[in-house]
């Protein structure tokens, strides 16, 4: 059985060689508080999911909270997976493509299904996400050494 302190040591490690800069502290940052936004999902259960869709949080179930998580899980791997190996191409076009579907998702709620209202519920995702993308947009010539 794998210890505790073996896991700390390993992710010692591994973050000692992460690439240098803000950007993948910040992808970093993102995932750590999103795994913590997934469990909640599955153990507080509505509350903060439906703050995010505040118009119509009736709409919001606990099948549909906890799916919700998975997908924010799912989502916040492929972000720390870009935080360590921001360097290579194809983990950062993924990592970019995530925080795309993100602010896809999140401002066709707001303007297209309307189940969103400019609120602290949405205004956190949103500007995450944008902010992301438009970092990563400037900086994928710098981490990658290829341009878009």
């Amino acid at each position: 059985m794998i210890s505790f302190q073996q896991v700390i040591d390993f992710m010692s490690a591994k973050l000692a060689t992460m690439p240098s800069g803000y950007l993948p502290k910040w992808l970093l940052f993102i995932s750590v508080v999103s795994v913590f936004n997934s469990i909640q999902t599955y153990i507080s259960g509505l509350e903060l999911t439906r703050k995010v869709y505040e118009n119509s949080p009736q709409e919001v179930t606990p099948l549909s909270a906890r799916t919700f998580g998975t997908w924010t899980l799912i989502s916040s791997f492929i972000r720390l997976y870009g935080a360590l190996h921001l360097n290579e191409n194809h983990v950062f076009q993924l990592t970019f493509i995530s925080y795309t579907i993100a602010l896809l998702h999140f401002s066709s709620e707001l303007l297209i299904y309307r189940t969103c209202k400019i609120g602290k519920g949405i205004l956190g995702p949103l500007i995450v996400a944008t902010t992301s993308l438009t970092w990563m947009y400037c900086q994928k010539e710098y981490y990658t050494g290829l341009g878009w």
